[in-house]
């Protein structure tokens, strides 16, 4: 089940992370993209950054390197898309729980990495 949820939110967030790179560069998408979300990404430094990252991420949850890091780097990323689909644009609400949820479950998976960020 690890493997699976790994590589799942490695696939989607590469795929995500490239097709954002479409839009950066006047691409059409070949995945739709969410009006809303690119309203919030007016400034492409930040469109930039949070794709880099989904890329990034994607790569290591796939190739299975540095899986801790990658679930760190997307947990911002994460609490974002959730709440973007909660207020605002709910077409892909219930994408965004399953990612969430796969992430959280992973994140338990891997908890003994995380005992040490946790200590007083």
């Amino acid at each position: 089940m690890k493997k699976l949820l790994r590589l799942f939110l490695g696939i989607v967030f590469l795929g995500a992370g490239l097709n954002g790179f479409l839009v950066i560069f006047s691409i059409d998408p070949w995945i739709e993209t969410s009006e809303q979300a690119m309203v919030l990404f007016q400034f492409n430094y930040l469109l930039v950054a949070v794709k880099s990252l989904e890329v990034l991420c994607g790569v290591l949850l796939c190739v299975n390197r540095y899986v801790p890091l990658a679930l760190v780097l997307l947990s911002p990323i994460l609490v974002n898309i959730l709440l973007l689909h909660i207020f605002v644009d709910h077409s892909l609400l219930p994408l965004a729980f399953i990612l969430f949820i796969a992430h959280g479950i992973l994140v338990l998976f891997y908890k003994d990495n995380f005992r040490t960020l946790l200590k007083r």
